[in-house]
């Protein structure tokens, strides 16, 4: 489907999703995301889907929440994000490539005032 190594050994670029999974019918959404030197990627929590993030090259922290210290992110590293966790991903000095794969995300919904169910 793609070289990932390949992919994330290109001339660098400022950052950004480099592949994608796109088959029709498929039941996993992948994305392989570069990630320039010192980029980031907000603190933020995913509520409905657990992620596996996979390092393909580069170097980073991963932060964890407020209540957590961050851990490092080195080339070959994986690491399960439970849905509800709190997450930041930071490139290194040489930048961050990562393939994160998920369930695919349900259509979009309309939830009510303040996020209940």
């Amino acid at each position: 489907m793609c070289d990932a190594r390949a992919l994330a050994a290109d001339p660098p670029m400022p950052g950004g999703v480099l592949w994608k999974l796109a088959e029709a019918g498929r039941q996993l959404d992948a994305n392989l995301v570069r990630l320039a030197p010192g980029g980031r990627v907000a603190q933020h929590a995913e509520p409905d889907l657990d992620v596996l993030l996979f390092v393909v090259s580069g170097s980073g922290v991963l932060g964890a929440g407020t209540a957590d210290e961050p851990g490092e992110l080195a080339e070959g590293a994986t690491v399960w994000l439970p849905h509800g966790s709190t997450r930041s991903i930071a490139a290194g000095k040489d930048g961050l490539a990562y393939l994160t794969v998920h369930r695919r995300r349900p259509g979009m919904w309309i939830r009510p005032h303040g996020g209940a169910s």
